[in-house]
């Protein structure tokens, strides 16, 4: 929809019945309610969700009392910032009081005030599109600061300066950057050179508030617009320096590809080959696989460079920058995973691999296979159109050796001939280290050699137990 739509209000009220009614019960009582900020601009641009905020002159403990018989659930656990939670027939509303916020200009945590007119409100707030306003139940649109004409523009603004609002908040620099990849809008000039004077005041933010805002810039629809923002402006030096370090300098003598911008380009391939929604772990993984390429680069007497073992170097910085980050541990292994493996595949050749290395790429992989797939196909970047069918044909006929192999042999679920009962029986061991030693030995085993009856699987470990004197030849029979 035309962000200039003069039957904007009416639409608008139409498509928020919910809204209107709770505007009814506010008027009512003699107060004021709006449909605001982010609800109002995504009405706009033509994507309005279940989840509606408002803003309203009366205080909490007055909202509860209005809510009170026609609310089917409401939570107070924002009660403390003035806002009370509220569901009504499948739409979240979430109402806060007009609010004319004290910063300290130490953390990001306001001393809340309470306002008494929408302008006030309207002001504090981050952009001029999260600053616009329509009451209920009349409709009367308000639109102080041009986030209507921003909207047009698909330009982000402050409503004030961009220095006292960031100063206010620094987290606001960031959320410019997410915008950026979820609406495709550009900063304007004095947002940008503010977010760069003012970078390092984001180390005032909690690492959980950056990593929340950093996911919803992941996951939009254009992340290279924001990464690119964040790398830039010098955000991304002080909550993900690993990026701005994948600029690495170039000679004339020295050529390699641009690491920067090829994890740029593998993200967006990787974001093309995605089925189900936006993966987060992919992504990042797409993002970070060749941040140990810095510290590996190496200049050959030929005049090359080699980036020997990044992928393991880059496994641990991921690891860490990450564990830094406070991502769950699961989401933080599964990434350091990926680009552990990621270059695996460059070593298949053209179908050189023994069945074993196939058997161990599928078994390391475990459930991120999947993932891997989609990795590595958007690792293939060059510039030489024949070589990257190669590589992709090349990928294919891997992917057709697991799938062929895994017909014979349940892959997903490898695991040694014998178990742990078996191995304790034929060891004449009890529980300990000695079968767990068995056991990872059968398993190399396994992957190695495919299937193996039981007579075939003894032997071997017989084999095995002598040769680690665990058993005597007399013994093993």
């Amino acid at each position: 929809m035309n962000p200039c739509d003069p039957q904007m209000a009416g639409k608008l009220l139409a498509a928020t019945p919910v809204a209107v009614e709770l505007g009814s019960i506010f008027a009512a009582a003699g107060h004021q309610l709006y449909l605001v900020g982010g609800s109002v601009r995504d009405f706009l641009l033509g994507r309005l969700s279940s989840d509606l905020d408002f803003t309203t002159d009366a205080r909490p403990e007055r909202v509860l009392e209005l809510v009170h018989g026609w609310a089917e659930t409401t939570w107070d656990t924002g009660i403390a910032f003035g806002t009370v939670g509220v569901a009504k027939r499948g739409v979240q509303l979430e109402i806060t009081t007009f609010r004319s916020d004290v910063y300290d200009g130490e953390s990001r945590n306001p001393q809340v005030s309470y306002g008494e007119t929408l302008e006030q409100d309207l002001v504090r707030r981050d952009f001029a599109i999260n600053a616009m306003a329509v009451s209920l139940p009349g409709g009367a649109f308000t639109d102080l600061f041009g986030g209507r004409e921003q909207l047009e523009a698909a330009i982000i603004d402050t409503p004030g300066t961009p220095e006292q609002s960031f100063g206010d908040d620094p987290l606001r620099m960031l959320r410019a950057a997410r915008f950026a990849s979820q609406l495709g809008f550009t900063p304007a000039p004095r947002v940008v050179a503010a977010m760069t004077a003012m970078s390092g005041e984001l180390a005032r933010i909690t690492v959980e508030r950056i990593q929340a805002e950093f996911n919803k810039l992941i996951l939009g629809d254009n992340p290279r617009l924001g990464l690119a923002l964040l790398t830039d402006s010098g955000l991304a030096q002080v909550m993900l320096p690993e990026l701005p370090a994948l600029r690495l300098e170039r000679d004339e003598h020295h050529q390699h590809k641009d690491v920067y911008e090829h994890s740029l380009q593998v993200l967006e391939r990787a974001i093309s080959f995605e089925t189900g929604g936006p993966d987060l772990v992919l992504r990042l993984a797409a993002l970070l696989h060749d941040i140990g390429k810095p510290p590996t680069r190496r200049y050959e007497e030929a005049g090359g460079v080699s980036f020997h073992h990044h992928e393991v170097v880059g496994a641990k910085m991921v690891r860490n920058r990450l564990r830094a980050l406070k991502y769950p541990k699961v989401l933080t292994e599964q990434v350091r995973t990926l680009t552990f493996l990621h270059l695996r595949f460059h070593g298949y050749g053209s179908g050189a691999w023994t069945d074993s290395a196939v058997r161990r790429y599928v078994t390391d992989a475990g459930p991120l296979l999947d993932r891997l797939h989609l990795l590595v196909r958007a690792d293939c970047t060059t510039r030489n159109r024949r070589r990257e069918v190669m590589l992709q044909n090349s990928y294919d006929e891997l992917e057709q050796r697991i799938a062929l192999i895994a017909q014979a042999e349940d892959l997903a679920r490898v695991r040694p001939d014998l178990d742990g009962n078996a191995i304790m029986e034929l060891l004449g061991v009890g529980p300990g280290p000695i079968v767990g030693q068995a056991w990872a030995f059968l398993k190399e085993l396994r992957l190695e050699m495919g299937p193996l009856d039981r007579d075939a699987a003894q032997a071997h470990l017989y084999r095995w137990a002598v040769e680690n004197k665990i058993l005597t030849p007399d013994t093993a029979s």
